[in-house]
């Protein structure tokens, strides 16, 4: 069960780049950030998420797909994942921008994370053809994650 999981994140998977910048789609948008040290400091598309939303799209196991590999205060305990740190107070442990990089592309931070590359442009051999060079979320949908995670204090 374990490796199905690893292989449905590794599918969505994207590879990292290694520039300061780097662009995101938001639909066929291009939407850039900046990354500075280990974060995002600026909100994708200069919008804050909303936090209700953020946690209805955190639960959302078909499309979000965070809670396939973490755990999350208030979930259904069989729901919930163990391939990943649980997010329970996680708004304690990370900034703002921290979470946003996390999320936007994970693998700048750690290339062997199994955890998807959510904003960046998906590519590669394991990415089914569908989602070549689509991000897995869009800009708002980042927003809002980060909205709801920055909310979770333990």
């Amino acid at each position: 069960m374990r490796r199905a999981l690893a292989g449905a994140a590794l599918a969505l998977s994207g590879v990292a780049g290694s520039a300061v910048r780097a662009d995101a789609l938001e639909g066929a948008e291009r939407v850039p950030y900046v990354v500075t040290d280990d974060s995002i400091r600026e909100p994708l598309g200069g919008q804050r998420g909303d936090p209700a939303m953020g946690q209805a799209l955190i639960a959302e196991r078909h499309r979000s797909l965070c809670i396939l590999c973490h755990a999350v205060p208030g979930g259904a305990i069989q729901l919930q994942g163990t391939l990943a740190p649980s997010l329970a107070g996680v708004g304690s442990r990370l900034d703002e921008g921290q979470i946003r990089l996390r999320i936007v592309d994970m693998k700048r931070l750690d290339p062997e994370s199994i955890m998807p590359s959510y904003h960046a442009r998906a590519t590669g051999a394991r990415i089914a053809p569908a989602w070549q060079g689509k991000p897995v979320l869009g800009a708002a949908e980042i927003e809002h994650l980060v909205a709801y995670l920055l909310t979770l204090k333990e």
